[in-house]
């Protein structure tokens, strides 16, 4: 079945990085600036983890369990209506106010899984890896983000071109656990209330920028991974709104 809301919120404790306005955030759930997103993702979970619910937002997997329909590889017309069905009750619950809820990457990572042999063409070790990385997901019900943007100081310019070769993350060491990586990526929606991050590289490169180009997923208390807020709308929202933003009230 999927975890429960308290212990999707336990797995946030879990010693990450987050900064927000200069300062470390030490706990996302009980923090001014994301417990309310914190308690909207508990009440997800919450939901999908109800016995009355069972059936709506769970499939049988092929070892017999259940799991969350975020993760159902759909095979006919009827597995597509229940995955919609359940999607459908679970955006209904923040009315699609919670940017990158734990269904969207979970649909990309599924989608990857269900075109599995274009991956095993490329690479039969790589495909192998994504399909263990899709099952590891499921069974854990992970709520996972993205981040596939590239930070740029000159629109204008690649990634090598931007003046600081470490702007961009890209593979910087190789060894026998597996690769060290530096720099920055973009835009982690979601990611404070995530689980782990799958990090790709979407925008086009060029000869030359092959360190650039990787796709790895990590947990988010990762060592020397760090989190850059953007503003919080929970903290700013209640604050006065200067006279150029001042509503307009009708005559």
């Amino acid at each position: 079945m999927p975890k429960s809301g308290g212990d999707h919120l336990a797995s946030l404790r879990d010693g990450r990085s987050i900064y927000i306005d200069g300062a470390r955030v030490e706990d996302p759930t009980s923090c001014r600036a994301f417990r309310n997103v914190a308690s909207s993702v508990k009440r997800l979970y919450d939901f999908a983890n109800s016995p009355a619910n069972r059936d709506l937002m769970t499939f049988e997997t092929e070892t017999g369990g259940r799991a969350n329909r975020i993760w159902q590889l759909p095979t006919s017309y009827a597995d597509l209506i229940e995955r919609r069905k359940a999607l459908e009750a679970w955006t209904a619950l923040h009315a699609g106010f919670l940017g990158r809820a734990p269904d969207h990457v979970a649909s990309c990572i599924a989608g990857m899984r269900m075109g599995l042999p274009v991956f095993e063409g490329y690479d039969p070790a790589r495909a192998k890896a994504l399909e263990a990385y899709y099952r590891y997901a499921r069974d854990n019900d992970l709520y996972l983000t993205y981040v596939i943007i590239n930070p740029q100081s000159d629109r204008s310019k690649s990634a090598s071109e931007q003046g600081d070769p470490f702007l961009t993350a890209g593979v910087v060491d190789r060894s026998a656990e597996g690769i060290t990586v530096r720099g920055a990526k973009m835009l982690a929606t979601g990611g404070v209330v995530a689980n782990e991050v799958f990090v790709a590289t979407l925008q086009p490169l060029q000869q030359g920028e092959e360190r650039y180009a990787l796709s790895f997923a990590v947990p988010m208390n990762a060592k020397g991974l760090k989190m850059l807020s953007r503003k919080s709308y929970d903290v700013n929202r209640h604050r006065k709104l200067t006279p150029c933003r001042r509503p307009i009230l009708p005559p």
